[in-house]
C-alpha cells in the first residue's frame, strides 16, 4: 500500500479532540506568526504585479487577498496570500524537514474557509496541524539532498490535507486529491540560487494548485493512487532515496507542529545559525562591527548550498536574504536583523559589504543532506584575540523556543510593516482572537482583521 493511503487515513479519522495540548498551543502561535509575515510580506517584491495578474485569471469575491483587501477566486487568493507569507523569508521552518509548513497550508486553508463561510477555530487548527503532518514527514523521510524546492513540493501536499480536512473528504477522496496535487507540483531550486522572486512565488503555485486539487476532487474527478512511492510518484520525481515507514509509523503519536522553529530574524533559517552564532560571540565578549578582522563559519553542506553564497554589490534582495555573510555583517553592525535590513541603502551600505566580504563560509563533514547544526563560528579580531562558539540548537528551535514576548513584538513589527496602514486595534484584536482560536465560531473573523474596512 502507498503510503499516501495511510496519511489520508490519519487525516480521515483525526479530529479536533485527538489533539493534544501541545499541538493546539503551537498551533496558535504559528497562524498568529505566519499572518503576521504575510502582512509584512504584502509589500514585498512583485506584490502589485502579482495581483494585477490574478485579477486577469477570473473575478468573484470568495476570498480576500491580505492586507490588500482584493476579492478573488479562493485559488487565486492562496496563491498571493501564500507569496506574501514566503517572500520576506520571515516564515516558521520544521528544520528536520526543511519545509516551510505554514506558507502554503494556512493560505490555502484560509481561503477555502473564507469561500464556505462557517469554518470554525477548531476545525482549521485541526486541518493545520494535520496538513503540517503529512508536509513535515514528507521531508523528513527524505534522504537525499534537496533536489526541488520542498517547501513548494512538500507544502503543496499539505495545503491538499488540510484542504480536504475542511472539507471533511473521506481517506478516498483525499487520495484522488493528493494525486493530483503530484500532478501540479512545482519548485525549482534555480530560483533560490538566483534569488529571484519566484521562489516565494512557487510556494503560491502550490498552494493554488491544492485549492484546485481539491475542488476537482470534490467534483469526483480521480487521480494517480501511487501518489508517493509510484514508479513516478513523489519520491521517485523529486525526492530519491527516503524512508517513509518510520514517518508513518509516529502518526497520531508525534505531532510535527510541535517541532516547528519560529524564525526571529527575516531572512534564510539557514543564515540563522551564523547570525546566532556571531551575535552571541558579540554580546559575550564585548566587542564591536569593526574590530573584527575575519570570520569563519563551518556549516552542514545543505547550509552552505542554500545560504552559502558571496554577496555582491548588486544583489537582489531575494538574494542577500539568503546570503549568510551579508545577513550576519548587518546583525553584527546592528545586533539584529530586521526587514530594514534589505531596503535597497542597507543593501548599497558600504560597510555592511566590507564586513560580509570578510566572512567565509565553508562546508563541515556533515554526512546528512538536510541538517542545518552544527554550526561552528570563530571571529578574529584585528588585535589578534580569537573568539569560537560551537552551536547544536538554533535560537527559534523549540529547545530555545521565542518567549511570548518575542513572538508578539515580532508580530506587531510585522504589522506595522503592512504595504497599507492597517490598525493597532485590528492586530491587537487578532492576537486575542487567535489565542482563543479554539471558541472562534467562524475564521473568516481572522480575514477581518488582516483587511481595510
Amino acid at each position: 500500500m502507498d503510503g499516501i493511503r495511510q496519511f489520508a487515513e490519519h487525516i480521515a479519522r483525526t479530529g479536533f479532540n485527538d489533539l493534544p495540548a501541545a499541538a493546539v498551543r503551537a498551533a496558535k502561535i504559528f497562524v498568529l506568526d505566519t499572518m503576521g509575515v504575510g502582512i509584512a510580506g504584502s509589500g514585498g517584491p512583485s506584490v502589485p504585479e502579482l495581483i494585477a495578474s490574478a485579477q486577469h485569471w477570473g473575478y468573484s469575491d470568495e476570498a480576500r487577498v491580505w492586507t490588500h483587501g482584493m476579492r478573488l477566486p479562493a485559488p487565486s487568493t492562496a496563491l498571493c496570500n501564500a507569496y506574501q507569507v514566503h517572500n520576506s523569508e520571515f516564515d516558521c521552518l520544521h528544520e528536520a524537514a526543511v519545509v516551510h509548513v505554514m506558507s502554503a497550508i494556512l493560505p490555502a486553508a484560509f481561503a477555502v474557509a473564507e469561500r464556505r463561510g462557517g469554518i470554525d477555530g477548531r476545525s482549521l487548527v485541526t486541518a493545520v496541524v494535520l496538513g503540517i503532518d503529512v508536509a513535515a514527514n514528507l521531508g523528513v523521510a527524505a534522504r537525499a539532498p534537496l533536489r526541488f524546492f520542498r517547501p513548494g513540493t512538500a507544502g503543496g501536499f499539505g495545503a491538499t490535507a488540510a484542504i480536504g480536512k475542511l472539507l471533511n473528504f473521506d481517506s478516498d477522496r483525499l487520495v484522488d486529491a493528493f494525486g493530483i496535487t503530484l500532478g501540479q507540483l512545482c519548485g525549482t531550486m534555480q530560483a533560490h540560487s538566483e534569488g529571484s522572486s519566484l521562489l516565494g512565488m512557487q510556494v503560491g503555485f502550490n498552494a493554488r494548485n491544492a485549492v484546485i486539487a481539491c475542488d476537482m476532487a470534490a467534483a469526483g474527478i480521480g487521480g494517480p493512487q501511487n501518489v508517493l512511492e509510484g514508479r513516478f510518484g513523489y519520491y521517485a520525481l523529486f525526492e530519491g532515496e527516503h524512508a517513509l515507514a518510520p514517518c508513518l509509523a509516529t502518526l497520531g503519536k508525534l505531532w510535527r507542529i510541535t517541532e516547528v522553529a519560529h524564525k526571529p530574524f527575516p531572512s534564510g533559517r539557514a543564515t540563522h545559525g551564523v547570525v546566532d552564532a556571531v551575535l552571541s560571540l558579540k554580546r559575550r565578549h564585548q566587542f564591536m562591527a569593526a574590530d573584527i578582522e575575519a570570520i569563519t563559519a563551518r556549516v552542514p553542506p545543505l547550509v552552505h548550498q542554500l545560504v552559502g553564497r558571496p554577496p555582491t554589490i548588486d544583489m537582489a534582495v531575494n538574494y542577500a536574504r539568503l546570503c549568510a555573510p551579508y545577513v550576519a555583517a548587518r546583525a553584527l553592525i546592528n545586533d539584529a536583523v530586521g526587514i530594514e535590513d534589505f531596503r535597497p541603502n542597507a543593501l548599497g551600505d558600504a560597510e555592511s559589504l566590507a564586513l560580509a566580504g570578510r566572512i567565509e563560509v565553508q562546508i563541515d563533514d556533515n554526512p546528512d543532506p538536510n541538517a542545518m547544526t552544527p554550526v561552528r563560528v570563530e571571529i578574529r579580531l584585528r588585535s589578534g584575540i580569537r573568539h569560537e562558539l560551537n552551536l547544536d540548537v538554533v535560537y527559534g528551535n523549540p529547545a530555545r523556543p521565542l518567549d511570548r514576548a518575542a513572538h508578539l513584538g515580532k508580530f506587531r513589527r510585522n504589522w506595522q510593516a503592512a504595504a497599507q496602514p492597517l490598525s493597532e486595534q485590528k492586530g491587537e484584536r487578532l492576537i486575542a482572537l487567535i489565542d482563543g482560536l479554539e471558541t472562534l465560531g467562524d475564521v473568516r473573523m481572522l480575514i477581518d482583521c488582516v483587511c481595510p474596512d
